[in-house]
């Protein structure tokens, strides 16, 4: 079975909500060469409607490669009740009902991994349902005080096992897991 990578640029105080307007000054060369290693992993993208609207303004014209190609030639998969199809920006494909149906099948048809990149409302919900298999978190040198948190509104504790940590330039790229600690604890 294909694994779900939820790939997401984070601030220092967990704010994951709107990178567009924070990220780019610490967006360097090393971290576009760490953006091009994750695109070569993976062979989907699964987005949420919002993420899904703000991208297709983008990318289908943008020049910023490797970036661009990956992401208008790889399959994307919107999960939204509202979108109906035919998308107009090619490779793309609409899934309503059941989200958490909806991916664990794509788990098992996609070729190989599926990347959520953004799309911080999907993540959540696909983490009620287990459907994570790694958070690659990049996080930025920047303090945002508020906005959309990946972790910490539900109450409940997310237990993680990190796999790698690096830097790429002033960000650091985490990778976890889902599961306990080396400490075990949850």
């Amino acid at each position: 079975m294909r694994q779900v990578v939820a790939a997401l640029f984070v601030s220092l105080d967990g704010v994951a909500e709107s990178p567009d307007k924070w990220q780019f000054e610490h967006f360097d060369d090393a971290m576009m060469a760490e953006m091009a290693s994750q695109i070569a992993e993976q062979d989907a993208v699964l987005l949420g409607r919002v993420t899904f609207q703000e991208w297709a303004q983008y990318w289908p014209t943008s020049t910023d490669e490797p970036l661009a190609s990956f992401i208008n030639d790889t399959p994307k998969y919107v999960i939204s009740t509202t979108l109906e199809e035919p998308l107009e920006w090619n490779n793309s494909t609409v899934i309503g009902g059941d989200v958490a149906e909806a991916v664990a099948a794509l788990k098992r048809e996609v070729e190989g991994d599926i990347l959520v990149n953004g799309s911080v409302q999907l993540v959540r919900k696909l983490m009620e349902h287990d459907l994570v298999d790694e958070y690659r978190l990049m996080v930025f040198p920047a303090v945002l005080g508020a906005g959309k948190r990946l972790f910490g509104e539900s109450g409940e504790a997310v237990a993680l096992r990190l796999v790698d940590a690096k830097p790429a330039g002033e960000t650091l790229i985490l990778i976890y897991e889902p599961g306990a600690n080396e400490a075990g604890d949850a």
